[in-house]
């Protein structure tokens, strides 16, 4: 039986790295790029927008993995993924740049599913929520380093963070070579009547969808909100948005361990509890210093919630269902994006919007620790 190699799983690592930049790797320019483009409706479609049509594909993607496999879904998504991105940026209709944007999506819940599918195919148990971890670590690298390299182009010109999106085809260059002829680890095809929990499923899916809601919601505000309240230019603005990715890799790094130590149920909830503390904190200070506390809360928040509940996903799903189900999750991850842009309609006063987002952070926090508790309970 072949394994994957070193090459492979850098290969799968970088491909996730991709779906973090989807909608960010332009929110530090986006007011340059929507004054250039004339952009008639709100700034936050042109990040979110992808997000919706992952909602509206990965019950589609999910189904066509089971037929085709993960290696050509994945192969079938890079190349769209790495034409759109960069069409963006010579559309100027609007509505033509809307359907390219949504049309994004379905290129990346397609890498999102089948990368996911290839890591469930080769790892289990401990070493799956280790590499599960990593995954999480690289999506959160990206976002990083695109971030950065995003806001660094958006002051040379307006154009150039489109071009980021090339990198899909380099990453289909390395997925030929070195995932072509990768089959399913023994263990895995043995488990394939596995029984799985609906509860579970439906509760982490459920739970995926808020926390990518309440990550979002500073993705979709900062941009906006840091220059006109602090005085941020592009590139501080990247770098702020950046530093909540480098919290968030850190903590997924540790995840693992507290899992251990808390059981994953808690660990979630705590994140739901970090996200509650970083709105708190945005909500009533401005200063710099509580600033980049809000920054440690909210990517602590991200880091023990979005790569503990993909694992999860993965370990209650049994084989013949886990397309269905990475879909589902995917619909949750980038469904709770696309809902972060309605966050701004509560109100023109971003101290109101942060401080809704807290409190809806505490009373979720709080449902999902007694509903992973349940689930706990019924599986004992």
């Amino acid at each position: 039986m072949k394994k994957i190699t070193n090459l492979g799983i850098f290969t799968l690592l970088l491909v996730s790295s991709l779906t973090i930049m989807v909608g960010t790797v332009i929110a530090p320019s986006l007011t340059g790029i929507v004054e250039n483009l004339n952009f008639s409706f709100s700034p936050g479609w042109l990040i979110t927008l992808p997000s919706l049509g992952v909602v509206v594909f990965a019950p589609i993607v999910g189904k066509l993995l089971h037929k085709t496999g993960s290696y050509t879904m994945l192969c079938l998504g890079l190349v769209p993924y790495a034409l759109l991105g960069v069409a963006g940026a010579y559309i100027t209709n609007d509505y033509i740049l809307m359907l390219d944007r949504f049309l994004l999506g379905a290129a990346t819940v397609a890498v999102q599913v089948s990368v996911t599918s290839f890591i469930a195919d080769f790892f289990t148990g401990e070493k799956r929520m280790k590499l599960i971890a990593w995954q999480g670590m690289s999506i959160e690298l990206g976002g990083v380093i695109f971030l950065s390299i995003g806001g660094i182009l958006g002051q040379w010109h307006w154009q150039y963070p489109f071009f980021i999106y090339l990198l899909a085809i380099v990453c289909w260059l390395l997925v030929i070579k070195t995932l072509f002829k990768t089959i399913k680890s023994d263990e895995v095809v043995a488990k394939q009547e596995k029984k799985e929990s609906k509860l579970a499923i439906k509760t982490i899916f459920y739970a995926s969808l808020l926390s990518m809601v309440l990550f979002f919601v500073s993705f979709v505000t900062l941009p906006i909100y840091l220059p006109k309240s602090i005085g941020f230019t592009e590139s501080y603005t990247g770098y702020f948005m950046a530093f909540i990715s480098v919290i968030a890799i850190i903590t997924a790094s540790q995840m693992p361990r507290a899992v251990k130590k808390i059981g994953d149920g808690k660990v979630v909830a705590l994140g739901f509890l970090f996200f509650m503390l970083g709105y708190v904190t945005l909500a009533f200070f401005n200063s710099i210093p509580l600033l980049i506390l809000s920054a440690v809360f909210i990517g602590t928040g991200f880091g023990f919630t979005i790569p503990l509940l993909n694992h999860m996903m993965i370990e209650v799903s049994a084989p013949k269902n886990l397309g269905k189900n990475l879909g589902l999750y995917s619909m949750g991850v980038f469904g709770g994006q696309f809902l972060s842009t309605f966050i701004e309609y509560i109100s023109t006063n971003y101290a109101v919007v942060y401080t809704v987002t807290a409190l809806l952070a505490l009373v979720i926090g709080i449902v999902l620790y007694y509903a992973f508790k349940k689930i706990e309970e019924h599986n004992q």
